[in-house]
């Protein structure tokens, strides 16, 4: 046989090996997907199971722990016949507007300022200092102080949750900043690059992966900054059903409204996940993203 024949018949073995290694890994991928789901599920069951029977058994006080099937009662009462202030919809858009507006007011905020300060050695030993002792505040307790300064509406519960996401948000951005390839920048700037062509094409594509880091964290972060701000002061939302239930020892509204956040933060989760995987399916390995 011919050294021609030989690469003509291995080629298609080849690539039929290929496609049987690339299908087997898929396979694992998806069996290993839904024994993860299952895994989470299972244990869902479990504990909820065993709050239920432990609560219904007077092993734990169901007064103060109340259980899963009055947690649920309530949140069915919620969504039927609403709260006292206004639909169960309501009270949740309301929360997630301020923490929407929070987040984006802080997640701007700390890009912009992280990737200054990462880019400007001078403006970073200026400010540095300043940012390391508001960090260093417990930035819960400004609540009441924006409460003060911004009234019972949505502006005191927005400043609470800015002020929780804005220090993630820049210190990623921040070390983003600083670790991007020197030989890049050093390219760039001899073809001619500008300063200003240089972060916007080069320091903050090269960031972007730090900072969708922050972001999985940072939400969280807005949504508690909201709900402080909301069971400290407010006229509607999540964190003032929490605040209301506590008032009239309900135990199991408490447990409700701690359950319907739960869900809107796994929403908000699943939701940056999937923007993440978009924008970053080029770039394996990325920080926060799958391995």
């Amino acid at each position: 046989m011919s050294l021609e024949s030989a690469e003509s018949v291995g080629a298609p073995i080849a690539l039929k090996m290929g496609a049987s290694r690339t299908e087997t890994r898929a396979k694992a991928a998806r069996h290993r997907r839904l024994l993860v789901l299952g895994a989470r599920a299972l244990l869902l069951v479990v504990l909820l199971g065993a709050w239920e029977v432990l609560a219904r058994t007077k092993v734990i006080d169901p007064f103060n722990f109340s259980m899963p099937s009055k947690v649920w009662d309530q949140i069915v009462q919620w969504t039927l016949h609403g709260t006292a202030q206004g639909s169960l919809g309501e009270q949740i858009w309301y929360t997630l507007y301020e923490a929407l507006l929070g987040w984006v007011t802080g997640v701007a905020g700390g890009v912009v300022l992280g990737i200054a300060l990462g880019r400007v050695r001078f403006l970073a030993d200026v400010l540095g200092p300043y940012i390391k002792v508001l960090n260093a505040l417990p930035r819960i307790v400004l609540a009441p102080i924006f409460l003060i300064w911004f009234g019972l509406g949505p502006a005191s519960k927005v400043a609470s949750a800015v002020v929780l996401v804005f220090f993630p948000v820049f210190f990623n951005a921040f070390q983003g900043a600083r670790e991007v390839d020197r030989h890049l920048v050093a390219n760039a700037r001899i073809l001619g690059a500008s300063n200003r062509r240089v972060t916007l094409q080069v320091v903050i594509p090269s960031a972007t992966s730090w900072i969708f880091t922050s972001l999985h964290v940072s939400f969280g972060f807005a949504l508690i900054g909201a709900i402080v701000g909301e069971y400290i002061g407010a006229t509607k939302g999540i964190g003032l059903l929490v605040a209301s239930s506590q008032g009239t020892f309900n135990s199991a509204g408490v447990y409700a409204a701690m359950a319907i956040l739960a869900v809107v933060a796994l929403l908000a989760e699943g939701l940056l996940t999937f923007a993440e995987k978009r924008l970053f399916r080029w770039k394996t390995g990325s920080p926060g993203g799958e391995r």
